[in-house]
């Protein structure tokens, strides 16, 4: 018997912790951190492919000194890798904890909404603070669509050279902006390095981490938009709980003035009588 008794106690602990889950902020927090982790590292690792594929086959080099090259600013896109990947780990962590101040449980547990003026604060500002996040993600979305076209145009020649036999097709670095106009930078089909990229697995490779790396930061920008309708959502629960709490306080005092009134009305009564 008491066995049973202490079962049905932890199994209503369990079903009590699981329905305090906010489901909704968990599944927008598991995309945001699927999506940045794709972004971040395909995004970091086609990088480093393109930096090899500059070197090996364009034969392009670092420019010594301060002057800022392709070379430069794919470090600087690197290090601003490492800083979404921290930023949005952070960020993810206080939606989640956000979202758990606002279930059932946490009220059953602090009573009935005692801090609605900073959780209705809290819950505007991220709000505001996740919408400027969903703009951000959608331009580096667009960003990222840049290399994607670059090599798929590289990927097209590179398969048009196989199936037209005598084709001369030449990319020049200079129509994408990675040079200036006065280095010439071109490589054509009839160049040996233009052969040994097309062959080599490290153009395909670099591709496809692009691709992947823009799915991430598409799935980034859904999970914005999932979060902002999870803060809506939140929003609009703590302002209804807000007014209750108001009304619940005006009904309160009500019944206390009522009932002082017709305690007040007896004891007259009592002391007439007598």
């Amino acid at each position: 018997m008491g066995r049973e008794q202490g079962f049905q106690g932890c199994f209503e602990c369990c079903i009590k912790c699981l329905g305090g889950i906010p489901y909704a902020s968990l599944i927008a927090t598991i995309l945001l951190y699927a999506g940045v982790a794709l972004f971040c590292g395909c995004g970091h690792e086609a990088l480093s492919g393109t930096v090899n594929i500059l070197q090996t086959y364009f034969e392009m080099a670092r420019t010594a000194g301060d002057t800022l090259d392709v070379f430069t600013m794919i470090d600087i896109f690197k290090y601003v890798i490492y800083g979404i990947a921290a930023a949005f780990f952070v960020y993810g962590i206080l939606l989640m904890v956000e979202g758990f101040f606002t279930t059932g449980a946490i009220k059953d547990l602090y009573g009935d909404f005692k801090i609605t003026t900073c959780g209705r604060c809290v819950s505007a500002w991220f709000i505001m603070l996740t919408y400027l996040f969903m703009l951000a993600w959608l331009g580096v979305t667009a960003f990222t669509s840049l290399p994607v076209y670059m090599y798929f145009n590289l990927w097209t020649i590179c398969r048009n050279t196989t199936l037209v036999e005598g084709a001369n097709l030449c990319l020049d670095l200079r129509q994408f902006g990675i040079v200036t106009i006065g280095e010439e930078k071109k490589i054509c089909t009839v160049s040996e390095n233009f052969m040994r990229m097309c062959e080599s697995t490290e153009l395909n490779m670099t591709f496809h981490l692009f691709i992947v790396a823009l799915a991430g930061a598409g799935a980034a920008v859904i999970a914005m938009v999932h979060y902002l309708m999870v803060l809506s959502a939140n929003w609009a629960y703590v302002k209804d709980a807000c007014r209750m709490q108001k009304y619940e306080d005006i009904k309160s005092k009500e019944e206390q003035e009522l009932h002082d009134i017709h305690s007040t009305r007896s004891k007259e009564r009592l002391n007439a009588y007598t």
